[in-house]
């Protein structure tokens, strides 16, 4: 590397001596010796997250000296930061240049400077402990934990260079590939430049290697999650079930950036700009299980940007569903009613109090699809999901009246958009704002008697926000609200055929957590992810014809991305491909055609009594779409910078027995029949050995366009 050498500074300060008087008469002065100052030492090099001591030489003054890094006075955390005696501290991650100016001025006289540069370098990694775990015979998850580790960082299995994800400067992950059998492993940790440098070393005995249990954590991974990959079945074995929900429990929450925040060039403040944030969580957020319950709650209280075209909308809405996942049932059916968004999509917002006068009525859009499509449903429950039959009719009975409908519009009068700049504002209020709740003005509130649900009557004279509070309250608590909710998540999680028994145990901890808490939703996700139908199929034998359900065309795509550690270098691009394929699958993210979602809770597979909601989505043109969207995954050839590394996965194409164990394990639980799998690697065989990526290509084609991925078993 080039050393920066930099010349010292020093800056004079000459004193005049004028003389006067007579021609006779002269006077003489020397002027003062100029002051000079030197730093040592010259052009140092600091590794990120160390330290430097400076030292100033002053000459011709008495004053001390002030420290400055590019020009800041003390520096800062992104430049590194200098005390009063010259101790610099390098930031922990390089700036960009990673070079840094150092300078030392006169306290009496800041003209009076001198300048060094230091070249900053990453730091020296160090490993703490390494873990392995065997996915199959010879394919390893390797978790390395320790200090140092920056962005590009490898890691060293021997001599080689496996796959690597730095996860975090203390934490990263990595995949060993057709690994000899009982062999020890040696790890070190290898830093690019600025400064490349590598870890102590590690070694893993053959008897320390923990085998994964690959087909029930890839399922569960695959019904809380994005989809598997192979860091996240290992971590799951480490931690078990209960411990990687609790784990995501508490995960930081991702949101998507809301418009006019700073964004990169390439995000504006149109739908793009959310959906692109979309994908970029689904695919690396670390809140995987609430991002998936949000997008499952968004297919229950559905908006569409084809009514809002709007990405602050969207995101607000997104943003609001995934803050709200592990709250309580009844803070999000709060929370979507006054959103501006779902205001705007069911036509709450500006509803005005009855005027029969002049033929006004309250809208009734959001009362009657609150309880059709967000609570109750259709038909009276059992606390099973299956309908209350009328004992004379023997047909099911609605558990709300088209007055009751007319009593809850009534009920949520008054509402208008919020003002951005908090104030209060004029009724109607037609400028959209979707940054806070809406906000009620009582004048345009109805205040007359309203008999909702369950005999209940909302007294006379109530505001806008009592009355809202309360028609909330009276349908959170009507006993369909359980089963119906239990169902609704099931079937996006799980599976598209629970049985009412399953169906049952989830209402029932819906109806009280086990504390006397009603609608605590980490409650319901964790009975519904642990139930023992749920968890049947981890042993495949015991799994049932009916179990699991179509992945549809948004899991379809992550999963496969997920799976193969897609990056790419134009996320908007990137994102804008993804849309494409989604919508000629069926499913535009945020575009649902209609409030009743992309696809009926209710479809049932032509010619059988299953459901199968997704299955309304595939059609002739989705399938053969499905198959080009693998195609185009496997070739590179999704756009924005994509780039799939199939290295890995080419170096086993020698042995494509164990190239397809590896894929079936990340894509397939590691239950793909062995017909299936022979078939695949004969195929696979098939290519010629001296081209190992095609052999990988066809491979992964082969297993993620087939029924056996495409169902979730």
């Amino acid at each position: 590397m080039k050393r920066l050498v930099t010349a010292l500074v020093a800056v004079s300060v000459g004193l005049c001596a004028c003389g006067g008087g007579g021609g006779t008469s002269t006077s003489t002065s020397s002027a003062s010796p100029q002051a000079q100052i030197t730093i040592a030492p010259l052009t140092p090099q600091v590794r990120a997250g160390s330290t430097q001591q400076f030292t100033a030489q002053v000459s011709n003054s008495t004053s001390g000296v002030a420290w400055a890094v590019n020009g800041t006075a003390g520096g800062n955390s992104t430049l590194g930061t200098i005390d009063a005696n010259g101790l610099y501290t390098a930031p922990t991650s390089l700036p960009t240049p990673n070079t840094i100016t150092v300078s030392a001025s006169l306290s009496s006289n800041s003209s009076v400077t001198a300048n060094t540069v230091a070249t900053l370098l990453n730091p020296v990694p160090a490993i703490a402990s390494a873990s392995v775990t065997a996915i199959t015979s010879g394919d390893y998850a390797v978790t390395v934990t320790g200090s140092g580790f920056v962005s590009g960082a490898t890691l060293m299995l021997g001599s080689t260079a496996i796959p690597t994800t730095v996860v975090s400067p203390t934490s990263l992950t990595a995949q060993a590939l057709g690994v000899a059998a009982n062999t020890p492993l040696l790890f070190q940790v290898a830093n690019p430049n600025p400064g490349a440098a590598n870890s102590n070393g590690v070694t893993v005995a053959a008897t320390n290697v923990v085998s994964a249990n690959v087909t029930a954590n890839s399922r569960l991974l695959d019904q809380a999650s994005w989809g598997p990959t192979i860091a996240d079945i290992a971590h799951v074995q480490k931690v078990g079930f209960e411990g990687w929900i609790n784990e995501q429990f508490a995960a930081p929450l991702t949101q998507i950036p809301l418009p006019p925040v700073t964004l990169p060039t390439y995000c504006s403040t149109s739908v793009a700009c959310a959906q692109q944030s979309f994908f970029q969580n689904a695919l690396v957020g670390p809140d995987q299980l609430r991002q998936r319950v949000a997008f499952a709650l968004s297919q229950i209280f559905v908006i569409s940007a084809v009514e809002i075209p709007r990405g602050d909308a969207l995101a607000s809405y997104f943003n609001m569903l995934a803050q709200d996942a592990f709250t309580n049932y009844l803070t999000i059916m709060k929370d979507v009613t006054l959103s501006g968004g779902m205001g705007t999509y069911l036509n709450m917002v500006n509803s005005d109090k009855p005027n029969t006068a002049i033929g006004q009525i309250a809208n009734e859009n959001y009362a009657r699809e609150l309880m059709q499509l967000f609570t109750l449903g259709t038909e009276l429950l059992n606390p099973d999901g299956t309908p209350i039959l009328d004992p004379i009719s023997g047909q099911p009975s609605q558990p709300y009246s088209e007055l009751g409908v007319q009593a809850f519009a009534k009920a949520y009068t008054g509402w208008t958009y919020a003002r951005a700049d908090g104030t209060t504002p004029s009724f109607p209020n037609n400028t959209q704002y979707f940054g806070a709740p809406m906000v009620p003005l009582d004048a345009h509130h109805d205040m007359s008697t309203k008999a909702v649900l369950s005999g209940v009557t909302l007294p006379a004279g109530q505001t806008a926000q009592q009355d809202l509070d309360g028609a909330l309250q009276n349908i959170f608590t009507h006993p369909n609200v359980g089963p119906f909710v239990a169902r609704q998540l099931i079937l996006h999680l799980v599976s598209s055929n629970p049985s009412p028994a399953y169906i049952a145990r989830v209402a029932a901890v819906f109806n009280n957590n086990g504390s006397g808490t009603r609608g605590d939703m980490k409650a319901v996700i964790q009975a519904i992810l642990m139930d023992s139908e749920a968890r049947r199929g981890d042993i495949p034998a015991n799994a049932l014809p009916s179990d699991g359900h179509l992945r549809e065309p948004v899991l379809y795509i992550t999963n496969l991305l997920r799976g193969l550690n897609v990056q790419a270098s134009d996320p908007n691009a990137f994102a804008s491909s993804l849309q494409g394929f989604g919508s000629n699958m069926g499913q535009r993210v945020m575009y649902s055609p209609s409030v009743f979602n992309y696809f009926s809770p209710d479809y049932v597979i032509p010619s059988t009594t299953i459901f199968g909601p997704e299955f309304q989505l595939l059609t002739t043109a989705t399938t053969i779409v499905r198959q080009n969207f693998v195609d185009s995954v496997v070739r590179n050839g999704l756009g924005g910078g994509t780039q799939i590394d199939l290295t890995s996965l080419s170096n086993l194409a020698q042995n494509p027995q164990q190239l397809v164990d590896t894929l079936d394990a990340t894509f397939t639980h590691g239950a793909l029949p062995s017909a299936d799998k022979s078939q695949i690697v004969s195929a696979v065989n098939a290519v010629a050995a001296s081209n190992p990526q095609a052999r990988a290509r066809l491979a992964v084609y082969l297993i993620t366009s087939s029924s056996q991925y495409q169902v979730i078993r």
